[in-house]
């Protein structure tokens, strides 16, 4: 989610949002969930990280999301106006439609503003999937060890390499690493033995 406030980027405002409901790939309804999140902080607390209350929202997708919006506002009786990102065969918003289908009619810099707009929505979005992936990929067989924590983690996968490494490593090259004695380097090799 990220916000205009007098055609200026608040990226203060920004937010990423984990699916917190919606288990598969279901657009609409990952827009219901965030569109719904959004909103209630707002309204819970005008003062609070989210700000105020939109006066628009533009939503990146067709028809289907703008009505999965619309219910969510509905829902909890609000006044927003909404406009669907139709976009072009370069993935580019060509123009804006209301909730009937209709084209807006924009002005060049109007449209430039919402390319701009765009453009930051799929930046936000590619860093927040990027950092889960990150985040996805540095987890390892390590981490459910007890005794193991980020540290002596990062330092055994700095000397060894890679857990598979470690699983093959003897008891004395284990403690060898500052805070692994015997029984801590015993606990990782049964553990790593499981997997």
């Amino acid at each position: 989610m990220c916000v205009l406030q007098d055609g200026i980027i608040n990226h203060k405002l920004s937010r990423r949002f984990r699916i917190k409901t919606v288990l598969t790939q279901d657009d609409p309804k990952c827009m219901e969930e965030v569109i719904e999140r959004r909103l209630k902080h707002s309204i819970k607390d005008t003062n609070g990280g989210f700000g105020k209350l939109p006066d628009a929202i533009f939503v990146d997708g067709g028809i289907t999301q703008l009505r999965a919006a619309r219910g969510v506002i509905d829902k909890l009786g609000l006044d927003i106006k909404l406009y669907g990102m139709v976009k072009n065969d370069k993935h580019r918003t060509r123009a804006l439609i209301d909730e009937n289908r209709n084209e807006q009619e924009l002005s060049e810099n109007l449209m430039n503003l919402i390319t701009n707009f765009q453009d930051e929505v799929h930046k936000t979005a590619i860093e927040y999937h990027r950092k889960v992936r990150d985040k996805e990929i540095t987890k390892s067989a390590l981490d459910s060890i007890l005794g193991i924590g980020q540290v002596k983690k990062q330092e055994l996968l700095k000397r060894f390499g890679d857990v598979e490494k470690i699983k093959d490593a003897k008891l004395e090259e284990l403690t060898k690493i500052k805070g692994i004695n015997e029984n801590l380097a015993r606990t990782i090799k049964e553990e790593l033995k499981k997997r």
